[in-house]
This record gives structure tokens, sequence and C-alpha cells, in this order.
């Protein structure tokens, strides 16, 4: 099988930066790491691409904005891909292909059979390819949503890739636990069409919603809060009755589907303790969707971070939990890995994504082509 090099780029909704991976790939089996890089946004980059977030949430497509956060965005790839191959000490005539994500200002998937779902993610892909002078793939979302699928998450065979190297003994769990605890089940010996993706429900948006209303906090980011309380099993179990929970997958958590009403008598420890032992019991749950228990999980988000987020975990699952770091991966960097892999999957014409992980009816190959000039 042809092995490529490729750069994946992203930029997370953090607005940190863009994150730069490079890697050695089929776009199937064979990942090899190279280098990775981060260009930070400084505080006026943040604030416009808030700003074009805010004008598509609105319906503003041609609004100002949103043109010249795409510009500037672009320019700050530009300047990423420069800054990566001069640490990796490579020259541009190296690399076969960029996957190029972009930055999101809009996800919108349809929420029923008869609505249009729209995803929007802002950069140009045919500027980065002249300036680099690399082959470029961009919009990697818009032909599974215009299938009818969620156009998330696309990561899913990069991951299983990653999963298919730790030669594990047994079928692998994924939590992705950011604001939404997205899971991801990879059977042992497993092709594509056989992964599974949902979200079990929040991950630490409820956490961080209870915090910013007790304390002001943007969240209990070390767990200090809720180990501090105790959990109300009373009010556990209540939440534990929401529609959501029980619903089969596929599905995609919206925050408006569990809210943080039930605790609110609580005190602001005992609220965090409750809350965090909730989004453990949610994704114990999702066990009942799988087709078997996992042998192994990984956790990958921000959420690996916070303790009391990872002992509730692992008491609620039982089995082995491992932090991504744990195995020699960079967490952080995971999308932006994702983005080269998809990018020769693109060349290679393979589908990005499949029914069992974003609802799309079939295989969906996706993908934008801009080719380097000579």
């Amino acid at each position: 099988m042809t092995i490529l090099t490729a750069i994946g780029l992203t930029s997370g909704a953090s607005l940190s930066g863009v994150e730069a991976a490079l890697l050695k790939t089929d776009g199937e089996q064979g990942v090899e790491i190279v280098a990775h890089h981060i260009h930070p946004y400084d505080r006026d980059m943040k604030i416009l691409l808030n700003r074009a977030a805010k004008a598509a949430g609105e319906g503003r497509d041609g609004a100002a904005d949103i043109g010249k956060a795409a510009g500037e965005l672009t320019n700050a790839h530009v300047v990423a891909v420069e800054e990566l191959l001069g640490e990796a000490g490579l020259k541009r005539t190296m690399i076969d292909v960029i996957g190029f994500h972009g930055h999101t200002i809009l996800h919108r998937p349809r929420r029923s059979p008869d609505a249009v779902g729209r995803t929007w993610q802002i950069g140009d892909g045919r500027v980065l390819a002249e300036e680099t002078k690399i082959d470029v793939v961009s919009d990697f979302r818009t032909a599974d949503v215009e299938e009818g699928g969620e156009g998330d998450p696309v990561s899913s065979t990069y991951l299983a890739a990653r999963i298919a190297a730790l030669e594990p003994d047994g079928a692998v769990g994924v939590i992705d636990l950011g604001a939404i605890a997205k899971i991801l089940f990879v059977p042992l010996g497993g092709g594509p069409l056989d992964l599974l993706a949902f979200d079990s429900g929040p991950g630490l948006s409820l956490v961080d919603e209870w915090v910013g209303l007790k304390t002001g906090a943007s969240g209990d980011a070390d767990g200090a809060l809720a180990r501090s309380g105790k959990v109300h099993s009373d009010i556990l179990r209540l939440m534990l009755l929401n529609p959501y929970i029980r619903r089969k997958p596929p599905k995609k958590f919206d925050r408006s589907d569990i809210r943080i009403d039930p605790a609110l008598d609580l005190s602001a420890a005992d609220g965090a303790a409750t809350l965090t032992a909730f989004t453990a019991a949610a994704i114990r749950s999702s066990l009942a969707h799988l087709p078997c228990e996992p042998h192994d999980w990984i956790v990958t988000g921000r959420g690996r971070r916070n303790p009391a987020m990872m002992d509730a975990i692992r008491a609620a699952l039982g089995g082995e939990l491992h932090e991504a770091d744990s195995l020699g991966w960079r967490a952080d960097m995971l999308d932006a890995e994702s983005a080269a892999f998809l990018a020769v999957r693109c060349l290679r014409k393979l589908p990005l994504t499949y029914p069992g992980t974003t609802r799309a009816p079939r295989p969906v190959r996706g993908g934008v082509y801009h080719r380097a000039p000579v």
C-alpha cells in the first residue's frame, strides 16, 4: 500500500490556534506520526472568529466578519504549515497533501427526515494550496450532511487505525470527553462498517454550567469541588430517567436535552458531585447500546484532566480506563492527525464516514480537492 506524507490542520472551538500534525499513512492502517505544531491565535483573531460564528448563527451569511475571518484564518494556516515544516526540517516538496479542516462557525445537522442540515467550516482550501504550493483537501463534513448524516464524528476511521496498532485483546471504547461525551465503539477485528459512534449525553457541560452558576468559575477543572461534595442518589436516579439516556443510537446530544434543574437545591459541592456522577452513569448506560462490553476504554478530550470525573467513570465502567496520553498518543492533536489521515483517504477515494458513525444512509466519500499550482 502506498504511504503518503500528509499534514493535517485543525482549528478547534477552544480558539487556542492552528493545530498541525505531520504523518505518514496509507489512509487505512499504517500511521507514523512525524511532528506536531501549534500556531497560537492572538486576541484579535479569537475575537474575529467569535464574531464570524455569531454572524453565521444569526443567518448573516454575507457578513463582513465572516469573509474577513476566513481570510485571516487561511493566512494563519499558511504560517502554521511553514512553521511545522521548519521545525520538522522538511521541504514542501516532501509533502503529498494537506488535510484542511477549517474552523467551524455553524454545524446544524438535520433533526428530522424532511429538514435540511448544514455545516460550515471557513477557510479557503484553494488559497492554502496556492500559498503553500501543496495539494489540499478541505471540507470533510459537507458531503455527509448532504447525504442526511450528522457530519460528525469524522475522526472514527483514524481512531480505529490507531487502536488497531495497539493490538488490543478485545473491543475498545473511546470516550471523547469534552462538553459532550462522545462514544466510539471499535470491535476487535472489525472494519469501518462495524464502527459505532454516538453521544452518551453530557460530558463536562452540566458541571461547567453548574460551577459557573454557583461560583462564577468556568468549571471544576481539577475536580476539587466535586470531590468535596456527596452524590445525592435520589437526584441521580431522577436524572437517569431522562428519555435521552434510554434512546437508542444513532443519537446526538443537544444541551437542551438534559438540564441541571433537578440539582438546583443542592449545595455547590453536592451539585458538582452529583452531576459528575450523572455524567459517568450516562456513559455506563451507553453499554446497553453496544454489541458487547469493551475490553478497554480510552479517554480523550479535556475531561481526561479532571480526576473526579475520571474516577467516577472508572468506577461506573469497572474496566480498564486509559488516558490517551498514557498510550503514547498526543490526545490534544488527534483532530489534526485525523485531518491528515482523511486527506489521504480522499486521495485514495475511500469513504470518510459510515452509517454507524454519522447516521448517513451509506458510506460517504467527502472532501474537496485543490491542486497546487505547478
